[in-house]
């Protein structure tokens, strides 16, 4: 009876360790973050892991997706933060999760971010260091593309240009191609979503390499537009009526937030309060991300380095005792 007892009471206590190291309404061992695919997302990620590792003694984990899946893996709790959600790309589905109470916004990573049709400064204002003579001065506006479809030819088609758009899987593409039939962009150009952001950056650093003109999607903050002088082309000024309508104005302000699953606050506090502090911004970011890409690394070891450089930044989003914990480990 004794051996029997003894080998309940150690698999009750097996049991009971197990059910404690697993996540609940109140209690969680492992934080998860969403990568939904992009450079910066990940360093803000590797930013803030290694501050709630080494600060605050919690473990964490990475779910990569599409933004559609690791959204409603936030919503569903098995993702439990979410460093970059840019809000307006997905508003729809961002507010009605924030009505029901599914996620919550701890702060703004930053705002000062830019969205749309993107061409090489060159085209524009000519690079007299590389010889190169502009080809389009009067180009200011997405509407004067108009009177340039010979300068920015599809290779594919010479009847047309060619505008290079977002990915295919991406929503905002949906926006730009409605964006150039508002503008009667069709008629003299073809709208090429490509399949991925690389392949973006592949059609740009080929033409920018040779000084041909470009032109096509891009977003702040990246190494893309941290290393190219590239020049956003302007738009109408934000109007939601017309945006909804037609896209026929520039891109809607876009906060990018840093969310969280509606439990955590109960499950890590502490965590949820330095979120809460969690604050960049597009020159900020794009420091960790030209260094990522000056020198062949990842995002972690990217991540760290901003922090040694940016100590004076995140040392104000923990208590002195944490940061000391951080400092220390880095």
């Amino acid at each position: 009876m004794r051996k029997i007892s003894m080998f309940l009471l150690v698999s009750m206590l097996v049991f009971l360790t197990a059910c404690s190291g697993s996540a609940s309404k109140d209690s969680i061992k492992v934080i998860k973050f969403a990568d939904a695919g992009w450079d910066s997302i990940r360093v803000h990620n590797s930013i803030a892991q290694t501050i709630i590792e080494e600060g605050y003694g919690y473990d964490t984990e990475v779910t990569s997706g599409t933004t559609a899946a690791t959204v409603q893996a936030l919503e569903q709790g098995d993702i439990n933060v979410y460093m970059e959600l840019w809000t307006d790309n997905i508003r729809e589905v961002y507010e009605k999760a924030i009505e029901k109470g599914k996620i919550i916004k701890a702060s703004t990573n930053f705002a000062d971010n830019a969205q749309g049709l993107y061409v090489p400064t060159y085209v524009i204002e000519g690079d007299k260091e590389r010889g190169i003579e502009p080809v389009a001065p009067d180009l200011k506006t997405v509407e004067d593309l108009a009177k340039y479809p010979e300068i920015f030819k599809d290779p594919e088609d010479n009847k047309k240009g060619r505008i290079i758009g977002a990915p295919s899987s991406w929503v905002v593409s949906e926006h730009l191609e409605t964006k150039v039939e508002t503008y009667g962009l069709d008629d003299k150009f073809n709208y090429l979503a490509p399949g991925s952001d690389s392949a973006i950056v592949a059609s740009l650093a080929g033409a920018y390499k040779k000084g041909e003109p470009w032109v096509g999607y891009y977003w702040s903050p990246t190494w893309v537009t941290a290393s190219y002088d590239l020049t956003l082309l302007e738009d109408n000024p934000y109007d939601e009526k017309v945006w909804e309508e037609n896209k026929g104005t520039e891109f809607p302000p876009n906060d990018v937030v840093v969310a969280v699953h509606k439990d955590l606050p109960n499950q890590a506090k502490e965590v949820v309060e330095f979120l809460e502090n969690y604050e960049t911004s597009n020159e900020l970011t794009e420091n960790a991300l030209e260094y990522m890409e000056a020198n062949d690394v990842e995002a972690d070891e990217a991540a760290k380095w901003w922090m040694k450089e940016h100590e004076d930044v995140w040392t104000k989003w923990v208590p002195s005792d944490v940061a000391e914990k951080v400092k220390a480990a880095l």
